[in-house]
């Protein structure tokens, strides 16, 4: 055995096993929702999750529509879409948690689950991103969307450019549900 290999299995074992994480999954996390009570993300296990940072003041916005669309086309096939509003691109989500909700509400009608706003990037990173963006990247801006299956794990990744309706998006959200 290699010595660099066997100190770091040493280490490893070393390690007391309440130490030891397993591996992060969506379900690990807990934010709070849009009116401020703490939510797991494990209650949303064994469904396909599409979790969207959103923004009321960007170009992207309109894409509410079609996330709800989505949501309320699919989710009785088990997707729930995820909304997290973030101010860090553009400074394009200034509202308050009360403002954000009444926006949703009253220009697209959005049902689905929103958080309060959190920082997608940087040093101040939510967990949920550390999570996210672990092996698909940082968005780089509004509404960039990951879709995450049943198991808890991300499985891909697609910027705001990509529309709710896209061919691609539909077509990675059906073979998640199956």
């Amino acid at each position: 055995m290699r010595p660099t290999l066997f100190l770091a299995l040493v280490s490893v074992l070393s390690t007391p096993a309440a130490e030891r994480k397993a591996p992060m999954s969506l379900y690990d996390i807990t934010l709070n929702t849009l009116e401020g009570k703490p939510q797991t993300l494990a209650a949303y296990k064994g469904k396909v999750v599409l979790a969207v940072n959103v923004a009321s003041e960007c170009g992207f916005t309109p894409q509410y529509a079609g996330l709800q669309k989505l949501y309320t086309e699919k989710k009785g096939q088990g997707l729930v879409v995820l909304g997290f509003p973030c101010n860090q691109f553009g400074g394009q989500e200034p509202g308050s948690a009360n403002q954000i909700e009444s926006f949703c509400q009253k220009n697209y009608g959005v049902t689905f689950p929103l958080f309060e706003k959190l920082e997608v990037k940087g040093p101040g990173q939510a967990p949920l991103y550390r999570f996210l963006t672990a092996k698909h990247g940082e968005p780089a801006w509004n509404f960039h969307k990951y879709l995450v299956g049943k198991d808890g794990q991300v499985i891909q990744a697609f910027g705001s450019k990509v529309a709710p309706d896209s061919a691609d998006l539909k077509a990675a959200i059906e073979a998640a549900l199956k």
